[in-house]
Parts: C-alpha cells; sequence; structure tokens
C-alpha cells in the first residue's frame, strides 16, 4: 500500500513539473520581445586605454531596415578646430555607404520630449574609399571648438548581419603638421 501510494504521488509531482515547463517554454516562444533603446547599458571586459565612448542616435537597429545615423561630436569632446574629421568603419559592417547620402550639419541633440534635428547644414566634402573602411570629411570652415554640437548624418539600410561595430573617430587641425587625433568610439547595434 505503502509502494502505491508513493507511486501516485510520484506520478503526480512529475506530471505537475513537466506541465510546468512545457507551460514555461511555450509561453517564452509566443512572449512578446523586449525592445531597449541602444547606448542604454555598454559593458566592455578589457577596455583599451584611452577609449572615450561617444554618443550617437540611431534611427532603427533591425537588420536590413533603412536607418538613420547621428554620430554626435558634442562640444565637450572637441578639443581643438577640427579641419578634417575620419571616421573608421570595420571591414565586417556590410552596408553600402554612399558619399550622396552622408552630410556634416550643426545639430539639436533630442530627448524624450524632442526628435534630434539638424539646425543647419555643413557644407563638405566628403569621401569613401572603395573598401568602404573609411570615411573623409573635409568641411569648408573648420568645425569650431565652442559649445554647439555637430553631427554626421549617414542613410542607409542596415547591414543583413546582426552585431556590435565600432566606428573611430579621428581628427584632424590646422598646423604645420597634420596630426591625427583620436576622439572616441561610437558603438553602433545592430539586432
Amino acid at each position: 500500500m505503502f509502494k502505491k501510494k508513493l507511486l501516485s504521488t510520484f506520478k503526480k509531482v512529475f506530471f505537475i513539473g513537466f506541465s510546468a515547463f512545457l507551460f514555461g517554454t511555450g509561453a517564452s516562444l509566443f512572449a512578446p520581445q523586449s525592445f531597449a533603446s541602444p547606448g542604454f547599458f555598454e559593458y566592455q571586459w578589457d577596455p583599451e586605454p584611452g577609449y572615450k565612448r561617444l554618443k550617437y542616435y540611431q534611427s532603427s537597429s533591425e537588420r536590413n531596415e533603412r536607418s538613420t545615423y547621428y554620430f554626435f561630436l558634442r562640444g565637450k569632446e572637441r578639443k581643438e578646430d577640427i579641419e578634417k574629421l575620419t571616421i573608421a568603419v570595420p571591414d565586417y559592417f556590410k552596408a553600402k555607404i554612399k558619399t550622396k547620402k552622408l552630410s556634416l550639419c550643426k545639430v539639436k541633440i533630442g530627448g524624450y520630449t524632442e526628435r534630434t534635428r539638424c539646425l543647419e547644414n555643413t557644407p563638405s566634402l566628403i569621401e569613401v574609399n572603395k573598401k568602404q573602411t573609411i570615411i573623409e570629411i573635409f568641411p569648408e570652415k573648420p568645425i569650431p571648438y565652442n559649445k554647439d554640437n555637430y553631427a554626421v548624418v549617414m542613410k542607409i539600410f542596415n547591414p543583413r548581419k546582426r552585431g556590435m561595430f565600432q566606428f573611430r573617430a579621428l581628427s584632424q587641425s590646422g598646423g604645420d603638421i597634420p596630426i591625427s587625433t583620436y576622439l572616441g568610439t561610437w558603438n553602433i547595434d545592430v539586432q
């Protein structure tokens, strides 16, 4: 009798546990995915010395979708006038970057109540190399060292593959010897 009762209890516990397992895994398949804003939380295991994270805005982080990127150059991040801006694009960022879809402008950085928008366009010569790993921007007038915010605006279709892409910014100021200075890195996430 004791064995029958023990076996019956074991069957009930097993059935309840197995049912809870199936319900839990099935519910996770049909539950809506949560969305996190880009740049909300970032952690690097071993950050390189001198690493500086720059702010950006990305209108869409979904693969193959049309997206507008705003690479911000805030006033406090610039240490001198910028006569040439170089953006190093990772070689595994497989998206077609066209010069006619790139621009430089003075920008109003948005937030929860306002949208990010360009205030005034800065005329500049923009070049992209054949491998699409370097974007060089030569503004007609140097980007001044002041509190105004500027942005490089890039309109593209996101790459097919998901991942995190590090775009590095280097600047050159006027002088006898042109020396590139590291401004920081934009960490773009495509899901």
